[in-house]
């Protein structure tokens, strides 16, 4: 029993206990749980077991993802029937359930949270695996002639950049008044401030969607289209700056 608790244990800390098997190189039989929580007395390792057990499962559930807030968050999400904009339960954070990027970012699109575009020779590329965007793309290590075209992108780039980055900057003050208002709320004899919190949430909400708007309107070309929304969102930056 002793190597058994032994041998389990540091199974545990390194976490390879999903698919541990027997110490026996010629026998694969797997320790059920009810062996395993029997042979560990440790509760500390017992539970670090059963998160194990559970991230387990929860990797092997295509329809089960865990909640992508940067800031830590320990809430396992159903992605089956979960609409776009749906926020999660505990932290209220949104996330993008169809690439890797940590939130949601409509009006962009994954691709475009994707797709980097080289700012000396246009090469357009993947940030994950920093494969070339398009096949055809030619002249990698000779685009001298190209100069001042992606000059010209360059300053296109670092425009939309801007603004993008002013209406991140933006979100954080929103949610940084949302939290300065919840702690004075809580105060007693003050009068409810629930229109203020609402408020910030709306203003959190509006400059996200503003900063994915700049993404969208730098990778959309179509002049048509681009007109049209380009009048939504310097409407919604007006109302948003009011507010």
């Amino acid at each position: 029993q002793p190597c058994w608790s032994e041998y389990l244990t540091t199974r545990i800390e390194q976490n390879m206990v999903v698919n541990c098997t027997c110490p026996i190189s010629e026998c694969h039989a797997q320790p059920t749980a009810a062996f395993i929580c029997s042979i560990v007395s440790s509760e500390e390792i017992i539970a670090k077991y059963e998160k194990a057990l559970l991230r387990g499962y929860v990797e092997c559930c295509s329809n089960l993802t865990w909640c992508t807030n940067p800031q830590g968050c320990d809430q396992i999400l159903l992605k089956d029937g979960l609409g776009y904009g749906a926020a999660c339960s505990k932290c209220s954070w949104i996330s993008c359930f169809n690439c890797n990027f940590p939130e949601a970012h409509y009006p962009a699109s994954c691709s475009h949270m994707s797709h980097m575009t080289c700012a000396k020779c246009n090469h357009g590329f993947c940030w994950r695996c920093l494969k070339p965007w398009r096949p055809t793309h030619k002249d990698y290590y000779n685009c001298s002639a190209m100069v001042s075209k992606a000059a010209w992108q360059e300053k296109r780039f670092q425009d939309y950049n801007e603004r993008c980055t002013f209406h991140h900057h933006a979100r954080e003050f929103a949610v940084s008044l949302r939290n300065r208002v919840s702690s004075i709320s809580e105060m007693p004899k003050i009068r409810t401030l629930t229109f203020v919190l609402d408020a910030c949430k709306v203003l959190e909400q509006a400059r996200k969607v503003l900063a994915y708007s700049c993404v969208y309107s730098y990778y959309n070309q179509d002049t048509e289209s681009m007109d049209v929304v380009e009048q939504q969102t310097e409407s919604l930056e007006l109302h948003t700056n009011a507010l």
